[in-house]
């Protein structure tokens, strides 16, 4: 190892596509210290037909978080997050307070919250 690189020496750029970054989020998170979680959930409100399930999928995405969300027969978004206890906190502040734009959530549960040893999912899917 140099301990004094030439001047010459350049930085490379390792930027990686945008298409992996939520791999990395989910392999960075798997592999440090903190806690993971599962939590199931259910939104309540003006929910369906407001882009709602999209809106979540991305913000769980953009927060390296695995699960699924879905529509309810009873007018309802359900779903579950998995990932580090820091950023499942996050995202259900996320369904609590913000959704989508055009939605308008009146009460967030959640239920079964467990700590797990891995991941039960590979990505963050809209359930139809």
């Amino acid at each position: 190892m140099l301990e004094n690189p030439p001047q010459s020496a350049r930085v490379i750029d390792l930027t990686l596509p945008n298409r992996i970054q939520p791999y990395l989020s989910i392999f960075r998170f798997t592999m440090s210290s903190e806690d993971l979680i599962s939590v199931d959930y259910e939104i309540f409100g003006r929910v369906q037909g407001v882009f709602f399930r999209k809106y979540t999928q991305a913000e769980g995405k953009k927060l390296g978080l695995v699960g699924w969300v879905q529509n309810s027969s009873t007018g309802t978004v359900q779903g579950q997050l998995q990932g580090p206890h820091s950023k499942v906190k996050e995202m259900q502040e996320w369904l609590k307070s913000t959704g989508s734009p055009k939605s308008h959530i009146t009460k967030a549960e959640f239920r079964n919250e467990r700590t797990v040893t891995s991941l039960e999912h590979s990505s963050f899917n809209i359930v139809k």
